[in-house]
């Protein structure tokens, strides 16, 4: 797996520094181990370049931990230490690294080392912690999980930090596998000047969850119970320096999976922290291929900073993987803007324009002519189809209704490249980013969750909103594959793509096919080379009782079979719009070109929720592995068995089966 940062400082590497000097071979851990120790926990995640720990040993810990599971032994190839005796950098290394001095006895032993470039590196940064910054996964010889309790260093237990939810007893532990993954802290990044109705950026408010009476047990009953029926289900926990819940973040297999196929495009909906509501919750949103919202997983934050948001999202991103999203969607904030800037700076960071233009009332409410002033600010923000178009008509509104100095128009306007549609046509946004007026964000917990919902009601709900949504799902997966869609037109485009999409996509693509014939004047403009540039008017809706014929520039390339609008729906919902489709209608195109028939509609590609991350080798002696194994096999079995009546029958058939061949075993042991 390519190595992706969890942090965006330069990694330098001083190891010609004169004050330095390196031990090779285990020295470095040995006064360090605990020689009874038995490693108990799982990791099921991989080292990744970027990771950052408490303590060396945590590093050492949390490879060994890995180590087990993938069924390798680990050995401290390398311990830089300072002139001070201090150590500052490691690299750990599998136990078939490198080769063995040849001995001259007359009987040596057979060598057992391999070369194996499996490792990884780690140093000390700047803020006192560990961080990982190489990783080789790959070996060069065969690697067994039955194979892992044999290695000498998984008989020894390392100090590190476990962030776990304390359990009662021993026999508990062994019933739920709580090491899930390293500890993931964010460095002190200070305080941030914000205007009202934001994230605050104080530290009195982020030691720890406001929990009430029954809500820690509530969050431990409930993590517990999704530990034994989902294998895979992954949490982080946050502790302040007393021991006490700060921060939380968790998601369960289904989410996992599905960034996998929708984590194009992520939405943070925060609306909890920002209205004060009782469960601060913030959850990750992606759009399935039915346009329909989908859970990427869900963090509770005690205080609404830099330092807590940095945190969520590194939980987050360490739980996909380390795979970012391409786009980000989240409030105007600069909380969230600091903390996207530095986990995400590769994604493109965009506003939410809905939630922006719903604030103009409360920021803009009171101001004389205030009904002009918004439908101005609508005229710039959504009919504006060029950036000096948007400027210009954003400057007029300014300059007449005498704006030059409100605070809140001047941040809009500095973050005018995040937010308004013009400036966002050339990334692609799947529908998630609302670009039209009155359109609305609604939360993925609506109707499950408002703001008197208190923690322990949400967790009892959480379960029922998930269902809902995969119901919702499903039952759109089963329309769109055993119901024809009822075309409202012949047009060709639409045929095709009743061939292809799903049911609800289709429906929101008729609209443009529809709208095609009301675009009543289409005219080449501009014939130079292979671009051919034509006019497409249209008679628009402004402001909902008012119409306007507006010019729309499509340029078409026949050669590349390429055609671009100004208007930029393609990228905006993934579809064609009216103006290009009109285009391609007046060249005699009969098939709208393959690179705008976007796979994530598709209806036909087989999607399953079973997360397979295991070296496919498990210790049939561990009733946890067995279960592991088991669970994955028959949610296989189940994907299978929905999918049609015969599938059902065939499936419920070969279980019951399967049962009373295990009921015989039984009875004869």
């Amino acid at each position: 797996m390519d190595g992706v940062s969890l942090n965006t400082d330069p990694v330098v590497d001083d190891d010609a520094d004169a004050d330095e000097f390196e031990i090779e071979g285990d020295c470095g851990m040995a006064k360090c181990i605990s020689q009874s120790g038995v490693i108990q926990g799982e990791n099921p995640l991989p080292p990744v370049v970027g990771m950052e720990f408490d303590s060396y040993e945590d590093v050492y810990y949390f490879y060994n931990c890995y180590a087990k599971e993938q069924g390798f032994g680990v050995r401290v190839s390398n311990t830089w230490y300072r002139k001070t005796k201090e150590r500052y950098r490691g690299k750990l290394s599998c136990s078939s690294a490198g080769f063995k001095k040849k001995s001259e006895a007359n009987r040596p032993r057979p060598e057992t080392r391999t070369g194996c470039p499996a490792m990884i590196k780690f140093r000390l940064m700047e803020n006192k912690r560990w961080r990982i910054i190489e990783v080789e996964l790959d070996h060069n010889h065969l690697i067994s999980a039955v194979s892992g309790k044999f290695y000498k260093s998984h008989k020894q237990l390392g100090i590190g930090t476990k962030r776990a939810l304390h359990l009662d007893s021993a026999e508990e532990v062994q019933k739920v596998r709580l090491f899930r993954t390293v500890v993931i802290d964010v460095e002190g990044n200070g305080s941030v000047e914000v205007s009202s109705g934001e994230f605050r950026s104080s530290h009195n408010q982020t030691s720890q969850l406001r929990l009430k009476d029954g809500d820690a047990q509530a969050i431990h009953n409930y993590f517990s119970h999704l530990q034994l029926i989902d294998p895979n289900f992954f949490y982080v926990v946050d502790l302040n320096e007393k021991g006490c819940l700060r921060n939380l973040f968790w998601s369960n297999t289904r989410s996992r999976v599905a960034y996998g196929y929708f984590g194009d495009v992520v939405a943070v909906d925060t609306i909890c922290l920002t209205d004060k509501y009782q469960v601060p919750l913030v959850s990750f949103i992606g759009v399935n291929h039915h346009g329909q919202s989908v859970l990427l997983g869900c963090g509770l934050l005690a205080g609404d900073t830099i330092e807590a948001c940095t945190w969520l999202f590194r939980a987050w991103l360490t739980c996909m993987l380390g795979r970012p999203p391409q786009v980000i969607i989240t409030d105007q904030c600069r909380t969230l803007q600091a903390a996207v800037a530095d986990v995400f700076p590769r994604a493109f960071h965009c506003l939410c324009l809905p939630r922006i233009m719903q604030k103009v009332p409360e920021k803009l409410g009171g101001l004389y002519e205030y009904e002009s002033i918004r439908m101005a600010l609508n005229n710039a923000v959504y009919y504006s189809l060029r950036p000096e178009e948007f400027e210009a008509t954003w400057e007029d509104m300014i300059h007449h209704y005498g704006l030059r100095n409100h605070v809140w128009l001047q941040m809009l306007y500095e973050d005018r490249r995040q937010w308004v549609p013009v400036y966002l046509k050339e990334i692609f946004l799947a529908g998630m980013l609302l670009t039209r007026p009155n359109e609305v964000v609604e939360s993925f917990f609506d109707g499950y969750l408002d703001k008197h919902t208190s923690l322990k009601e949400f967790l009892h709900k959480y379960d029922q909103a998930l269902q809902a949504n995969h119901q919702l799902e499903v039952l759109a997966d089963m329309e769109s594959r055993n119901s024809g869609f009822m075309l409202q037109s012949r047009c060709y485009f639409e045929l095709q793509l009743a061939k292809l999409y799903t049911n609800n996509i289709l429906r929101k693509f008729e609209r443009e096919v529809e709208g095609m014939y009301s675009c009543f004047c289409t005219r080449q403009i501009n014939g130079e080379g292979e671009v051919i540039t034509y006019m497409v008017r249209e008679q628009i809706e402004v402001d909902g009782n008012r119409r306007e014929c507006r010019d729309f520039e499509v340029l078409y390339n026949a050669t590349e079979m390429e055609v671009l609008c100004v208007c930029g729906l393609f990228n905006f919902r993934g579809y064609l719009c009216r103006h290009a489709l009109s285009v391609l209608h007046q060249n005699g195109i009969e098939e709208i070109p393959p690179q705008y028939v976007v796979s994530r509609w598709r209806k036909d590609i087989k999607r399953s929720y079973v997360l397979n991350h295991s070296n496919g080798g498990i210790d049939i002696n561990n009733p946890v592995h067995r279960y592991d194994h088991l669970y994955k096999c028959i949610m296989q079995v189940v994907e299978e068995g929905r999918k049609s009546e015969v599938h059902y029958k065939d499936t419920v058939q070969a279980l019951d089966q399967i049962l009373r061949k295990l009921n015989l075993v039984e009875g004869r042991l």
